[in-house]
């Protein structure tokens, strides 16, 4: 497993979430990791509408880190524009997580969890297509 992988691994394990991610294939890795973002910052916004405004900011913290690791993991040379255009996207995620978090901006919580949203859909429909060195069943 490569260094990015590795950290994205450790980023996103939470009790429960641990045999299912051994389990995973990079691509089914990704998908839970998106989940997981959304899953944090949906969370921190319940906070900040509670007023829980330190475990809104260690949910935001925790969805930055799985961003971060995300991006980490991006493959610029076999993924080409894509890869680049989502690290732009995490890229900005993560600025516009940080100014939400100190501002207690639901609004801004709720920008980055529709471009998660958008990055997972589009993530769902390749994750089940062949890929190259995949094995097919007869």
């Amino acid at each position: 497993m490569n260094p990015g992988a590795q950290q994205a691994l450790k980023s996103y394990q939470t009790v429960g979430a641990a045999s299912q991610v051994a389990a995973a294939d990079p691509y089914r890795l990704v998908q839970l990791m998106l989940a997981n973002v959304i899953e944090r910052l949906s969370a921190a916004r319940g906070h900040l509408l509670r007023q829980e405004i330190a475990k809104k900011a260690e949910q935001v913290s925790k969805a930055v880190a799985v961003i971060n690791a995300l991006d980490g993991s991006l493959n610029h040379e076999q993924g080409g524009e894509i890869a680049g255009n989502l690290h732009q996207l995490y890229e900005y995620a993560v600025l516009r997580l940080t100014r939400a978090n100190a501002e207690n901006d639901a609004a801004g919580l709720d920008e980055v969890v529709a471009i998660v949203r958008t990055i997972k859909e589009g993530w769902d429909g390749i994750a089940g297509a062949p890929r190259p060195g995949a094995t097919v069943g007869k």
